[in-house]
């Protein structure tokens, strides 16, 4: 039987524990494919869901054309879910967006329209955001400028996941091989012609965010160690302005000593001063050991991820996307 040729575009989308919103997405996915009255693949990365996500999958799109779902053998990282999906994509071009439909498939059309304008990366900036409380909105805020700020790439403010990548892309993305993928980051890193689409981002149609905001820090530093060499070079800046700055106190304190005959004292000063520094070292010991782990975890050699099977409604054929030496090497 030969092999059907893949869609145009292909919507990469991550799935974690996401049964309560999937008969919605579903929905709105065949609402959208209708209204854009051309062929458009859908590839699920089950990123080992414990609820009954796989399931309703397969009961939902058993009968459609067009959709396949790649399971992991556990739960590796929404970053490692979107890789997977990337380096499985055999379509022209990709568009990444979260499960919960809080990126609006109205603004995935955009974003096709501006990819056959000439563009390879069409990003979607967040201009309003729904039902995000008032510590999460400003640490948001304050991260993409931030990272902006100390990173080494030109990175959009307000800009996560959500974006379309043309086939160039996906290619040059294929050939990264980090452990720790900060995909926006990596996007942003291989060039290409981008624009972004602005859009207020709507709250979540069902069930709860899979990324509070422990998972929201961890991914913040992942980004500033994989763009960013400016914390280890503020730390060694930091420690030589502190050292010249203990030279010339002693030296101040020797000639008010010798030369004024007054001795200093306030012990109290110098054990707030000693705790000071002292949490200073630490913290920055903290930051060395977070490049230290990294470079670790690169080195040991280990799979990204691991798939464990990989189901299809019918329209793209396993073989055509995923072998079994793919399937061990990923």
């Amino acid at each position: 039987m030969s092999t059907p040729s893949p869609s145009e575009v292909a919507l990469i989308i991550p799935l974690y524990n996401e049964e309560a919103v999937l008969p919605h997405l579903v929905a709105e996915i065949e609402a959208f494919r209708s209204e854009r009255n051309e062929s458009i693949d859908i590839i699920f990365i089950d990123d080992g869901s414990t609820d009954l996500s796989a399931r309703l999958v397969q009961s939902l799109t058993g009968d459609l054309k067009g959709y396949q779902m790649i399971r992991f053998s556990r739960n590796f990282g929404h970053q490692k879910a979107v890789s997977a999906g990337i380096n499985l994509c055999k379509n022209k071009a990709a568009i990444i967006l979260d499960a919960d439909l809080q990126d609006p498939l109205d603004v995935a059309g955009r974003m096709i329209d501006k990819w056959k304008e000439g563009y390879d990366v069409v990003y979607g900036v967040r201009n309003k955001r729904e039902d995000v409380s008032v510590i999460q909105r400003i640490t948001a805020y304050w991260f993409y400028r931030l990272f902006r700020a100390v990173g080494e790439v030109d990175t959009p403010v307000d800009a996560g996941d959500f974006r379309l990548i043309s086939r160039p892309v996906i290619e040059a993305f294929n050939e990264l091989d980090e452990q720790q993928p900060y995909v926006r980051g990596l996007i942003s890193w291989l060039g290409f012609r981008q624009t972004g689409i602005q859009y207020a981002r709507p709250g979540r149609v069902a069930g709860q965010t899979k990324y509070p905001l422990k998972k929201r820090f961890h991914l913040a530093l992942d980004g500033l160690t994989s763009f960013s060499s400016r914390p280890l070079r503020t730390a060694v800046s930091l420690g030589l302005l502190i050292s010249a700055g203990s030279v010339l106190g002693l030296v101040w304190v020797v000639l008010t000593k010798y030369v004024l005959g007054t001795a200093i004292t306030g012990w109290a000063s110098l054990i707030f001063a000693a705790f000071f520094f002292g949490g200073l070292q630490l913290f920055f010991l903290g930051v060395v050991g977070m490049y230290v782990a990294r470079v670790y975890d690169e080195v040991k050699g280990r799979p990204r991820y691991i798939i464990s099977d990989v189901w299809d409604s019918g329209s793209i054929q396993v073989g055509s996307v995923l072998d079994e030496s793919t399937a061990q090497e990923a």
